[in-house]
């Protein structure tokens, strides 16, 4: 049996996606989750072979969610379903370790076999999302970069910020402003957008 963890914020397409999967005979959902921190603690507790998951989701976002997985050496395989059809979360999703990324128009049952190709160590990228990767430019900002500027993006003050992410007022006053020059915004909210279209945060 291959068993699954599932994060999701929005309750009813995690109960969907459990119900579904719950349909193939060699899936087990032994778990689900409404955001990424509890996810984390559902897959140190439980082990699961795949965490299915979105992106955007309070406290962790999937792509934080890979990577505390990786970071705790943890052997579930992640795969990313979620409406971002954009190639820059794409490329993140797969530098942070994340082996299938799919849309959630794709058919169930290509779902499923995504999930049997990454369980049995291979990779699942949705065809249409693939091929606009590799040929779209990269991402310029670094982690920290996106970091403040999503919460900025938030409508958090550079005070606000400081404090939650543990650095002094100054120094996240710098990091937005090297997003905002590095994407040619004229303010951070301008600059959250832009980084948010691309895919980037």
């Amino acid at each position: 049996m291959i068993r699954i963890v599932i994060a999701e914020d929005q309750t009813l397409v995690l109960g969907a996606l459990s119900a579904l999967l719950r349909l193939e005979p060699d899936f087990e959902v032994v778990g689900g989750a409404a955001d990424g921190r509890e996810a984390l603690a559902l897959c140190e507790r439980l082990t699961p072979d795949i965490v299915l998951t979105d992106i955007e989701m309070p406290h962790m976002t999937g792509l934080e969610l890979a990577q505390g997985l990786a970071q705790r050496k943890l052997a579930c395989r992640v795969v990313v379903v979620t409406t971002f059809a954009r190639s820059g979360y794409l490329r993140r999703a797969m530098e942070a370790g994340v082996r299938g990324y799919l849309l959630k128009d794709a058919p169930v049952d290509a779902l499923a076999a995504a999930i049997r190709v990454v369980h049995g160590g291979g990779r699942a990228i949705a065809p249409e999302l693939a091929l606009e990767s590799w040929s779209s430019g990269s991402d310029p900002l670094t982690e920290r970069e996106r970091q403040v500027l999503r919460l900025a993006g938030e409508g958090r003050s550079s005070g606000e910020i400081a404090r939650q992410v543990h650095l002094s007022e100054g120094t996240v006053r710098n990091y937005l402003s090297e997003a905002i020059s590095k994407l040619g915004a004229g303010n951070r909210v301008e600059a959250y957008r832009l980084a948010r279209d691309a895919g980037w945060l």
